[in-house]
């Protein structure tokens, strides 16, 4: 595996071979891309921790609960979750039911919700149930694994995988979501933009990672299973010397019209983390009892007239 400088420089090398053949990519429009937010609220990875989850919401001033559910009180609030609802944590249903809610809560409102697709939802859809936990399959009315955690999983459990078929309640409704959003001039992902997909059209990669899960694209090799993928790669969270992310960033700038990347999928351990005064963040803290157990965080990215206001709550 090439080291994250020697993948920016052959990236580096292709950009400037394309620049004089063809002009970038059109940023992206229409779902993949908003513009003119106010307030963005972003939050990493949940594996099945339904109270962390609802803690989280609460702390961000995005939900309270009413007569037992969640009541969205974001206004025209932007809120990102970045993936890897599933797995792990067993209750993960109630979680994705939640957002189903939400969505249109927030949408009434004049907010949004995206949630964005994840490697572990990724995984679960395309039939890798390494990591589904015994909670996970009793709430959609399944017995116990019968193997342990990480063992390939092959039982029949027709009502789960029916669920996430893409015609199943839960598929269908992640079939209807991006795996990279921008909001103004920040990106959203689950894992990173690796100098091998600096260049690419994020509506375009949410065209081919929705075909994958489909299956109309091989999902094995395809954009959503690639190590240097927007769902599964870590490079960006490297201990990275600040010229190279600096001329990272600034290519990302002139490649995506984003000068700010926010991702999740590699956690830390001393919860959220900025880094080049603020246009990088990873937000995954582990805040799931089935992982780290780290405290309830969200990243607020809040539209001002001087520029962003960038803050985090714990």
């Amino acid at each position: 595996m090439f080291s994250f400088v020697a993948l920016f420089t052959v990236a580096l090398v292709s950009q400037a071979w394309a620049a004089g053949v063809a002009s970038p990519p059109a940023p992206a429009a229409g779902g993949s891309s908003f513009s003119d937010v106010k307030r963005i609220v972003a939050v990493g990875d949940i594996h099945g921790d339904f109270e962390k989850f609802t803690t989280v919401l609460h702390l961000c001033q995005l939900t309270r609960t009413e007569g037992g559910q969640e009541r969205w009180i974001g206004g025209a609030t932007h809120f990102v979750q970045t993936g890897d609802v599933l797995d792990r944590g067993p209750d993960s249903k109630k979680v994705m039911d939640v957002l189903m809610s939400l969505e249109t809560q927030a949408q009434k409102a004049g907010g949004r919700v995206h949630a964005l697709i994840g490697n572990h939802e990724y995984m679960v859809m395309s039939g890798d149930l390494r990591y589904v936990s015994d909670g996970e399959l009793a709430a959609f009315g399944e017995g116990p694994r019968g193997v342990p955690l990480l063992q390939p999983l092959t039982a029949p459990l027709p009502r789960f995988r029916a669920a996430f078929s893409p015609t199943g309640t839960y598929g269908r409704w992640m079939l209807s979501h991006n795996a990279v959003v921008r909001i103004n001039d920040t990106l959203f992902m689950h894992g990173g933009l690796s100098p091998r997909y600096l260049n690419r059209d994020i509506a375009e990669l949410n065209r081919f990672v929705v075909a994958e899960l489909r299956g109309e694209r091989d999902a094995k090799s395809g954009v959503g299973a690639d190590s240097e993928g927007p769902l599964w790669f870590r490079g960006l969270a490297e201990s990275l010397q600040p010229q190279v992310l600096e001329a990272f960033l600034q290519s990302m700038a002139t490649a995506q019209k984003a000068r700010r990347i926010v991702m999740g999928h590699t956690i830390q351990e001393r919860g959220i983390t900025l880094r080049a005064n603020d246009r990088l963040a990873l937000i995954d803290v582990g805040m799931s009892r089935w992982t780290l157990n780290g405290a309830p965080s969200c990243l607020v990215i809040e539209k001002q007239a001087d520029g962003d206001r960038v803050s985090i709550l714990r």
